[in-house]
């Protein structure tokens, strides 16, 4: 049986978030021009996190399956939930939201949630959590779910250091015969999930495909570029944590190696 996550207080002291507004995230993108077609950048939903520096974190990402008709209940680390199929009705202390294939919400840590698949179909999800490093063997979503953990971080995050933070979910969409864009890196880190096309990521002079289905990790510091070589739109889902007031991206190369 599946034990639902309780976060320790002392992390939950320095990760209890603040939810901010949804809106677009300011990044130096190079102006578009005839033969570079313009990504399209949506962020889907966002909280402020107060301090991250004094936690180790991980990345997590879960696929959760709810039967129709049947719910399941979470309580543990910060994270945002994103339908990929079904109907899901999402229920806290706060709200309660429905959410349907490419919707999106915040779970802040410790609040409690229950998730009913509302539909006549299972209700299938993808759960990004950032996850203090001693939670990382807890479990998520309570039965009768079906929880599939799809990958964590192999070790923290490196460059978090105290101070306040924003945790996002943007929906970034590549039209087709995006060319290769700029060399550039993260200030902070980010968990990607391939939702559809298939791109092409470039590090340390090697380019790899990365297909529907996938899902990437970039720590502060990796140079790269991405590219949609294809024929279809690519969209990217991006769990991303960044230092409060500070680009998401920034071209070039780090100041600094991570630490």
């Amino acid at each position: 049986m599946r034990v639902i996550a309780v976060v320790e207080a002392t992390a939950l002291a320095l990760l209890t978030p603040v939810t901010l507004p949804i809106r677009a995230v300011a990044q130096p993108i190079p102006p578009p021009t005839a033969s570079r077609p313009t990504p399209v950048r949506t962020v889907l939903a966002s909280a402020g996190l107060p301090s991250v520096g004094d936690v180790p974190l991980h990345f997590k990402l879960l696929r959760v399956s709810v039967a129709a008709g049947q719910s399941t209940q979470y309580v543990g680390s910060n994270g945002f939930v994103w339908g990929l199929s079904g109907v899901l009705t999402l229920t806290t202390d706060e709200e309660s939201r429905t959410l349907r294939g490419g919707d999106a919400a915040f779970i802040g840590a410790g609040k409690r949630a229950s998730l009913q698949s509302t539909g006549g179909d299972p209700a299938v999800f993808l759960h990004f959590l950032l996850v203090a490093a001693g939670d990382l063997g807890r479990s998520a979503e309570s039965e009768p779910a079906t929880v599939t953990e799809l990958y964590r971080t192999a070790t923290p995050i490196p460059g978090l250091k105290p101070g306040a933070y924003e945790f996002s979910l943007t929906r970034v969409t590549l039209p087709p015969r995006t060319p290769i864009n700029p060399p550039h890196y993260r200030s902070g880190g980010a968990l990607y999930y391939v939702a559809a096309g298939t791109g092409a990521f470039t590090t340390g002079g090697r380019t790899e495909p990365r297909p529907a289905g996938v899902w990437h990790y970039e720590p502060y510091g990796m140079v790269h570029q991405w590219a949609n070589p294809g024929d279809l739109p690519l969209v990217l889902l991006q769990a991303n944590i960044s230092p409060e007031g500070t680009p998401v991206v920034i071209f070039g190369t780090p100041p600094e190696a991570p630490k």
